[in-house]
């Protein structure tokens, strides 16, 4: 028997039939593709939100209208624009308007803190932001920080079906799903802009090495990068994961535009996938329990890619017994492990078959993924490498000898997808890719079979609800606080996020501070999910001879509690 070795891809005899080893990749950027998929099926429904549709036709006369106020106002190719917008109508449209004219399109998290918020915008250079009434106060105020130019607000009341619409204008503010924006220079509304531009469908000619995106990540430095995406690494990803499921029809799906657009993961799989496919989405800007199974229940999309906390928040949802979910086919998890018995309780509910996949921010996401076929499905595992991915996992002293396969080391991946590199940051990108491969930062390993196991994170990332956690961003914020000598962070163990927020806090000598004090701190400097579930003060944190706290010890010492 052949010995088997990272370059014999023994993962690839694990393909459902269909599944290529490689691909032919059409040379098309996604605003071809939007514009295609309104060509073929014009009244096909492309968004829902709350039972107002809009169909491919109108989707792309809102693109091209967008697009015509851009070009008007001096946006061109390689300006960046910010997008600060949960899963609504004009988020997508902004999206691929900006696309369209050869933009860069910054998706950033409406849950971030200005002071976030303020290092994305001019870090990216973004020279417009479209974001939401209910933020538009504090980005005016914002603004003078940064290079943004103009603002552009949409409300939620935007696109409401009969009678929601008539009934938003005396409900939204009072339910704080609406606010006045205060009057400034530049600051339009969203449908304002639409109307006052006649749709401009002229493409500008767009290649698979330019820029399309920055997406921010987090980093263990603490200063969150702008991941630079290609036209290329974007069309590619959706083709690559079309490839995967080669039994999906055009048009005769419907997804649920449930995950995040903002996050790479979500762009990619659930609004990306849908526009290529020519599929319907039901957008869902809060992905809470009820609104989740609202969405299921009344609108049966087929395909949902989701994180952990949403299947286990639907799981325990009161309403779980008596709603009907069998309309959903496929689905797809990401983020963070998924239990088994949750997998098994979703499929028994739905009928549906849940793919747990792995990616990164750095890879367009999706890297990995398990076979859909249920008795290929490796528990615990990431899945093998998609189309066109290749995987080693290296010496974590040297990060280039391949170790034994079964042994661990860390993860290193190829493939069209993986990034252009870091703006602004060349050593960092230097570092991150290495003769084409990226070196994940996650210890992995490898069996027989080619499916891939994460060990551990190299980063120690937390993942909190699906969103990424670096303790960095915390740690700094606790040091800011006079009465903190030290401070760490570490993920603890949460039964549905999956992991919460940990600090360990050294006080000043002499200094007693509380726990609420130090929470109410950090509350203003962090977004909601990066709150602290807990902090424990201590008198000292184990630390290495180089003075490098050990999170390993704490976090050992948080396992034994649970244990």
């Amino acid at each position: 028997m052949d010995e088997v070795t990272y370059q014999s891809k023994p993962w690839v005899s694990s393909y459902e039939p269909g599944v290529p080893e490689s691909a032919e990749y059409e040379e098309t950027c996604l605003p071809a593709f939007l514009d295609r998929s309104a060509e073929q099926f014009p009244e096909q429904m492309a968004l829902s939100f709350q039972g107002y549709s809009v169909t491919y036709r109108q989707l792309k006369e809102m693109i091209d209208r967008f697009a015509a106020y851009l070009k008007s106002v001096g946006i061109a190719r390689g300006d960046a624009v910010a997008i600060l917008l949960p899963n609504l109508i004009p988020c997508v449209a902004a999206y691929y308007a900006t696309l369209k004219i050869g933009g860069i399109a910054v998706m950033n998290n409406p849950l971030y803190t200005d002071r976030e918020l303020e290092h994305q915008f001019v870090d990216s250079g973004s020279k417009i932001l479209i974001t939401l009434d209910l933020l538009g106060n504090r980005m005016i105020d914002l603004r003078p920080r940064t290079h943004i130019e103009r603002i552009i607000y949409t409300s939620i009341g935007d696109y409401l079906p009969f009678p929601k619409n008539l009934l938003f204008p005396l409900v939204g503010k009072k339910k704080k799903l609406a606010a006045d924006v205060k009057p400034a220079d530049n600051v339009y509304r969203w449908k304002n802009i639409l109307n006052q531009h006649a749709p401009d469908s002229e493409s500008v000619p767009l290649s698979f090495d330019d820029v399309a995106m920055y997406q921010y990540t987090g980093g263990t430095t603490g200063v969150s990068k702008g991941v630079m995406l290609s036209h290329g690494n974007l069309s590619k990803q959706v083709q690559q994961i079309r490839a995967w499921f080669p039994e999906l029809p055009p048009a005769g799906e419907v997804m649920l535009g449930a995950l995040p657009f903002f996050h790479v993961f979500g762009l990619s799989t659930a609004m990306n996938l849908a526009v290529y496919l020519a599929w319907g989405n039901i957008l869902v800007p809060k992905p809470q329990p009820d609104p989740l199974l609202e969405a299921i229940t009344k609108y049966k999309p087929t395909f949902a890619p989701l994180v952990p906390t949403m299947f286990i928040g639907l799981l325990n949802h009161p309403n779980i017994q008596t709603s009907d979910l069998t309309s959903i086919k496929g689905c797809f998890s990401g983020s963070a492990p998924l239990p088994v018995e949750v997998i098994r309780e979703f499929e028994q509910k739905t009928g549906a078959v849940i793919v747990e996949g792995y990616g990164l921010t750095e890879t367009t996401p999706v890297t990995h993924v398990n076979p859909f076929n249920p008795a290929k499905r490796k528990v615990g595992s990431i899945g093998v490498p998609i189309t066109d991915t290749t995987c080693r996992i290296v010496d974590l002293e040297d990060g280039v000898t391949d170790v034994p396969v079964g042994e661990t080391g860390e993860l290193l991946i190829k493939g069209p997808q993986v990034m252009q590199g870091y703006l602004n940051k060349p050593e960092e990108t230097a570092a991150t890719i290495t003769d084409g491969w990226l070196h994940t930062g996650d210890i992995a390993q490898m069996d027989e079979d080619g499916y891939f196991f994460i060990v551990d994170r190299k980063k120690d990332m937390i993942i909190s609800g699906g969103f990424n956690i670096y303790p960095r961003d915390i740690e700094e914020v606790f040091f800011e606080h006079p009465m903190v000598m030290e401070a760490t962070a570490i993920g603890i163990s949460h039964p549905s996020r999956g992991e919460s927020v940990k600090v360990f806090v050294v006080p000043v000598e002499g200094e007693s501070p509380t726990e609420e004090e130090l929470m109410e701190f950090a509350k203003t400097k962090l977004a909601k999910y990066k709150w602290p579930a807990e902090i424990e003060f201590r008198d000292e944190l184990p630390k290495t001879n180089v003075g490098k706290v050990l999170k390993k010890e704490l976090r050992a010492e948080e396992q034994q509690k649970d244990g």
